[in-house]
């Protein structure tokens, strides 16, 4: 089928490839709060529980850019149907995992699928709609990613708090299955296929070489910080460099010779296209590392639950989603000023985030944040949704699968850098602000223990315990396991003066008139300690993310500069248009 010669009403294919859109990146986020209750259900440890995400990032990775090749080949309908079924069975498996080695396994496998399916999205709208409604359908598209990512941690909230049929974490992936049935039968029926003209052939030996490229360059990304920045993360980083070049001149030497390549350079030489690279690049490294830190913050730091943590985020989904809206009407009348006005506000969103938790610190309420997630929310909306098309308009069909795949796959790395990069700050900073902190409470800690009759002696054999743990504890690689000292320090028994009129006692007199001491002394400490503890957490958290989220504003600044680089789609300088509305066009039937 050509793809200059869409069928039927393209409204209708982008609601059946959007369903399987939010279903794919609800999923991404969705599973951040099923943490707890997967490790805790399977019995998993903290490097499995990592590798729940580490496997479904690698897996997808490494496979997008030959994903959107193999739909210029095979079909775009024909990926992303497979790409759907195979990901809806991923799920099912997900769902039914009994060991932490079976779930890591099936995200695999869902990481695989959704890379054979993603790229395909882009691709279709691009072939399916006119050059006067892609607008419209990337605005849609950019509207759905940005409520999928948002809404992920409150709907694995809600689903986990209610525990549907007393299945736990169970029902966020089993959830998809209905879900992906009906995309894969609305697909089957209403979607029109689509291939490249003169579709190429597959260049395997360039998706070998890319694939161990992203391999290289992934993988230390995703697990270098928890191994401790090992010498052989920075060997893959630097090898996935030598390997990237030689990707590059392996497939112009292919082209040269009149062989199709897997990555055209052609698109190498499209101004929209290769500023679009970097601006998503960085954009990318920006959102996932945001939104991190925040729920690192809000869970670990100040003990919100997951329910709570996704609740203090509405406000930037109906931020996003309300200019996602308006975005597709504003583009046509004020063009790239749009996308401007997005990365502005993005950045100040930051930055009143960061003033906010500045103000309030460690007693700071959710709703002390609504205008910051607000602000970030618009800026979100009007940047994302639009500029899909800036970047893809001037993509010809016979590449725009490849152009697809590089797109996404660039997003991917930008995502897997932001993550490495905020998480070397924030954790780092946690680390080597703990010791501030506690010597603060120290003051404080001493006066409640000294006030509840324990003995001085005690007392700071306590303090330095508290001191040594806290530290310790800040800087751990897994939270979930408690530091040596920490241990050392909750088995601490002191030997405690003897009780008054112990002389007169019996031995069994003594012996009670001793356990009471030492529950007293339990109840002292444990009224002392453990506030004091959750306290230096909330604050050292606190303090944290206000330095780490400078990353952000850095690189949403960087996304605002680049954008004055990126030139607007032809069919965006003509005068508006008045059939690109999107309701009207939803309720046509041709």
């Amino acid at each position: 089928m050509p793809d200059d010669k869409p069928q039927g009403n393209p409204f209708v294919a982008l609601a059946i490839i959007l369903t399987a859109t939010f279903m794919i990146l609800l999923d991404i986020s969705i599973v951040n709060v099923a943490v707890p209750s997967i490790q805790r259900d399977l019995h998993a440890s903290f490097a499995q529980v990592q590798f729940v995400f580490a496997g479904y990032q690698l897996a997808y990775g490494v496979v997008l850019i030959t994903g959107g090749r193999l739909g210029d080949i095979l079909g775009r309908k024909r990926m992303f149907m497979i790409g759907v079924t195979g990901f809806t069975f991923a799920s099912l498996l997900c769902g039914i995992s009994q060991s932490g080695t079976q779930i890591v396994a099936a995200r695999v496998f869902q990481g695989l699928m959704a890379s054979l399916m993603y790229p395909q999205i882009f691709s279709i709208i691009r072939v399916t709609f006119p050059p006067q409604k892609l607008a419209t359908a990337f605005g849609i598209l950019g509207g759905v990613i940005g409520l999928a990512t948002i809404t992920g941690p409150i709907a694995g909230g809600l689903i986990i708090q209610g525990n549907l049929f007393n299945l736990d974490w169970r029902p966020i992936f089993l959830i998809n299955v209905p879900i992906g049935i009906f995309a894969v039968i609305g697909a089957a029926m209403r979607l029109p296929e689509s291939k490249a003209p003169d579709a190429p052939r597959l260049d395997l030996a360039g998706v070998a070489i890319v694939t161990v490229a992203l391999f290289l360059l992934t993988y230390p990304l995703v697990e270098g910080r928890d191994a401790g920045w090992p010498w052989w993360s920075f060997a893959m980083l630097a090898g996935s460099a030598l390997v990237m070049v030689f990707f590059v001149v392996f497939e112009r030497r292919r082209e040269a010779s009149g062989k199709d390549p897997l990555v055209v350079s052609s698109l190498f030489r499209n101004r929209a296209f290769v500023t679009g690279l970097f601006f998503f690049f960085a954009f990318f490294s920006g959102i996932p590392s945001f939104f991190l830190t925040l729920n690192l913050w809000l869970q670990i730091g100040l003990n919100f639950t997951a329910l709570h943590s996704g609740l203090t985020l509405i406000p930037f989904s109906i931020g996003s989603g309300v200019a996602s809206g308006l975005s597709i009407r504003l583009i046509p009348r004020f063009g790239r000023r749009i996308l401007e006005i997005g990365a502005a506000l993005s950045s100040i969103g930051v930055l009143v985030t960061i003033y906010t938790v500045h103000q309030f610190g460690a007693d700071i309420q959710s709703y002390q944040l609504i205008p910051a997630m607000a602000l970030g929310g618009v800026g979100l909306g009007l940047l994302i949704a639009p500029s899909l098309n800036f970047v893809l308009a001037g993509i010809g069909g016979k590449d725009v699968g490849s152009a697809s795949g590089v797109l996404t796959t660039v997003q991917q790395i930008g995502g897997a850098v932001g993550i490495a990069v905020i998480g070397v700050i924030f954790f780092g900073q946690i680390a080597s602000h703990a010791d501030t902190v506690s010597a603060g409470q120290v003051s404080q800690i001493r006066q409640q223990l000294l006030a509840g009759n324990v003995p001085s002696d005690v007392t700071e054999v306590i303090v330095a315990d508290y001191l040594t743990c806290f530290h310790d504890q800040s800087a751990a690689k897994d939270p979930s396991v408690l530091a040596p000292s920490c241990v050392k320090a909750r088995q601490y028994r002191p030997v405690l003066p003897p009780p008054p009129g112990a002389a007169q006692m019996t031995p069994a007199q003594r012996s009670a008139a001793v356990a009471v001491q030492y529950q007293h002394l339990g109840e002292v400490v444990r009224g002392t300690v453990i506030p004091g503890a959750a306290r230096g957490v909330a604050v050292d958290f606190s303090d944290s993310v206000q330095i780490a989220m400078f990353y952000n504003v850095i690189v949403f600044a960087i996304t605002f500069i680049l954008l004055f680089f990126l030139p607007s789609p032809a069919h965006l300088d003509a005068p508006p248009r008045t059939d690109i509305d999107v309701l009207p066009v939803m309720t046509r039937t041709d």
